[in-house]
């Protein structure tokens, strides 16, 4: 399956998680990724501090691709992807 989106970056689904905290954040995100399509991006938007410090990472140990970390203005979004195998 192509996706026209998937070289310019764009995710495929957003998920706003300000102001959760560790680890349902952790939690929520990997599940949306379970039901996307393998290769799907997925922003997620976290707060600073614990959040980003700890769900990348977390994401990572999990398989997961984090392909970019933004600092937006007073949150950063996070681009994961759902690798096709896991």
């Amino acid at each position: 399956m192509n996706n026209p989106t998937a070289s310019l970056g764009l995710p495929d689904e957003e998920m706003d998680l300000r102001g959760t905290p560790c680890p349902i954040n952790f939690v929520r995100t990997k599940l949306r990724l379970e039901k996307m399509a393998p290769g799907a991006l997925l922003e997620v938007w976290l707060d600073p501090g614990e959040p980003i410090e700890q769900v990348p990472d977390s994401l990572a140990m999990a398989g997961y691709t984090v392909e970019q970390v933004e600092d937006r203005a007073g949150f950063f979004a996070l681009k994961v992807r759902r690798p096709h195998e896991l």
